[in-house]
């Protein structure tokens, strides 16, 4: 590995540094937008129980509010209870666009390492051809100089690749996964609305 690093000079550290970050992102979002942790099944009718046998105490709010983002929609719809549709729904549409947000948190940062990352490896190429060319002179081209410009140009190509490639996979699965989280987290929401005026039992 430090061979490789050695051959491919300075440029490929900005590389490694973004695929160390877009590594950590990954893992960390991987571990935030789980099905049980974001929107747990049944958490609904759990809280539409507990709703009917204790009301909408601070205790019940408190409870529902620590189950993750829907518990914390579910809440602020709890918290409304007793007000007209339209109000209860706002309350819950306030607090929807918080955790949409906070469930995007670090997809625009993968996003930009994917953009980046054949930039990088492109600076690198075009780096590795200003060696190419500066090993030229009248008296020939020196081989040392030439191939390690060659050596530059490829491997950062290749590791600009390697990082984005991931990068984007990843970065396009975050972004559906949060789009299908919100889906089921406002249709949860619905059901609540309506059984809170008399919609639905």
């Amino acid at each position: 590995m430090l061979s490789l690093i050695e051959a491919a000079g300075w440029p490929i550290w900005p590389l490694i540094i973004a695929s160390i970050i877009a590594l950590a992102l990954i893992i960390e979002r991987l571990w935030s937008l789980r099905q049980g942790i974001v929107a747990p099944p049944g958490l609904v009718d759990k809280v539409l129980a507990e709703y009917r046998e204790r009301g909408a105490t601070p205790e019940v709010l408190g409870r529902t509010a620590q189950q993750g983002p829907l518990g914390r929609i579910l809440a602020a719809g709890l918290a409304n209870v007793k007000a007209p549709r339209p109000v209860m729904k706002e309350a819950i549409e306030e607090v929807g666009r918080i955790v949409t947000h906070d469930l995007e948190r670090f997809l625009p940062t993968l996003g930009t390492i994917a953009a980046i990352g054949p930039l990088l490896g492109l600076l690198g190429t075009v780096i590795g051809m200003i060696e190419i060319f500066g090993s030229q002179s009248s008296s020939g081209s020196n081989p040392i100089v030439l191939a390690h410009g060659i050596s530059v140009a490829l491997y950062n190509t290749a590791m600009g690749l390697i990082v984005a490639i991931p990068s984007m996979i990843f970065y396009r699965y975050f972004r559906g996964k949060v789009d299908g989280l919100v889906v089921e987290m406002e249709q949860q929401a619905i059901k609540l609305v309506d059984f809170a005026h008399n919609e639905r039992k």
